[in-house]
């Protein structure tokens, strides 16, 4: 019996493909203990219990970016974190240690070499975190998500992605999506999302656009996230949800999409062959760019700037590619030769190497 202790979390980029990596591991193996190393604060603290496993929590501690008192004290708590971390290790028999990033990794991954525990990473990211930077001192087990991502070490095995979506026969699943969505089967579907809160710019443009669209010969079905104040106004051809619990049936339907760049979004859309249009969060260190880069230079997508997603944008490039079938078919077929179904598998092979390793 392998016990398998996975870190990270904080946000759906992290929490996601570990998620679908302890699935993996439990299906392969149902006796193996997998124990996820968390924060309270992170998404992992609602999702991880949901799915039936056991969340060990350590405190959240922010990498200091300035000289404050916060950084003073930051070597202190990140030594007793790595000691807390050490001590999960001895006490549950850790075999091996899997981290994805994020506050919870690093911590993780100084303490796996501490005790000489074997450490694999995983990295999201098309522009690699800090603490999977630290980390791949430490490994040379490490797997990437992305064809263009720079990490010490890293090789490329796709994104480890939802048992729902590698498994999703989109040709019988539109059916079920076109009722779940109130969408009329007759008509092509433009598929929009900001991510779990939305984005303000990219809701706002769709939704002044909405006529536009629908003339096009498009339905809409607007993801618009949890701040948004828009509302289904029952409007022919456009249908807004505030949240989708089913993506796969929206992927599903949809025959193309406006959404950010999120890692997690990227490869589902790419592995599925869903032509996009991605509007990289304008905030941050730019990763969702790079997430888009591949899918770009495959002719699967197009990659707009946040400010330059207007509804003359919209009316100029966008509703001209909607029309031309023959574009949007190509660059479905191109997203789904560059995307990937088996990064699961392809992660448990590194994890199985680590372990081999020793």
């Amino acid at each position: 019996m392998t016990n398998y202790l996975l870190a990270g979390g904080g946000t759906a980029g992290h929490v996601n493909p570990l998620l679908a990596t302890a699935d993996a591991l439990r299906a392969r193996d149902p006796q193996a203990k997998i124990y996820v190393l968390g924060t309270k604060e992170g998404l992992e603290a609602r999702l991880v219990p949901a799915r039936g496993y056991e969340l060990l929590t350590i405190e959240r501690l922010p990498f200091p970016r300035r000289l404050n008192g916060a950084a003073l004290r930051f070597p202190a708590k990140y030594r007793r974190a790595v000691a807390d971390v050490a001590r999960i290790i001895r006490e549950r028999q850790i075999d091996v240690v899997v981290g994805y990033g994020g506050y919870a990794s690093a911590p993780a991954y100084r303490a796996a070499k501490n005790t000489k525990t074997p450490l694999v990473i995983h990295e999201a990211n098309a522009k690699p975190g800090l603490a999977n930077k630290m980390g791949a001192r430490y490994t040379d087990h490490i797997g990437v998500a992305f064809h263009g991502t720079r990490l010490r070490g890293g090789s490329y095995v796709g994104m480890p992605l939802r048992h729902e979506i590698v498994t999703l026969e989109r040709d019988t699943a539109r059916a079920e999506g076109y009722a779940l969505f109130g969408l009329d089967p007759a008509s092509r579907t433009l598929l929009v999302t900001g991510g779990s809160t939305g984005a303000r710019k990219l809701n706002q443009t769709i939704a002044s656009s909405q006529q536009e669209i629908v003339a096009a010969g498009y339905q809409i079905l607007h993801i618009v996230g949890g701040r948004s104040d828009l509302r289904d106004t029952g409007a022919p051809g456009y249908r807004v949800i505030e949240y989708c619990d089913r993506m796969d049936l929206a992927l599903a339907v949809a025959d193309f999409a406006v959404s950010r760049a999120g890692a997690a979004t990227v490869s589902e859309m790419s592995a599925l062959g869903v032509p996009a249009a991605y509007i990289p969060y304008p905030v941050g260190n730019g990763e969702q760019r790079f997430n888009a880069a591949d899918a770009v230079r495959a002719g699967g997508a197009l990659l707009v700037d946040d400010a330059a997603f207007t509804p003359e944008w919209v009316r100029e490039t966008l509703i001209p590619l909607l029309q031309d079938k023959t574009r949007v078919q190509d660059m479905a077929v191109q997203s789904r030769l560059m995307g990937s179904l088996d990064g699961t598998e392809r992660l448990l092979a590194v994890i199985d190497g680590a372990l081999a390793a020793g």
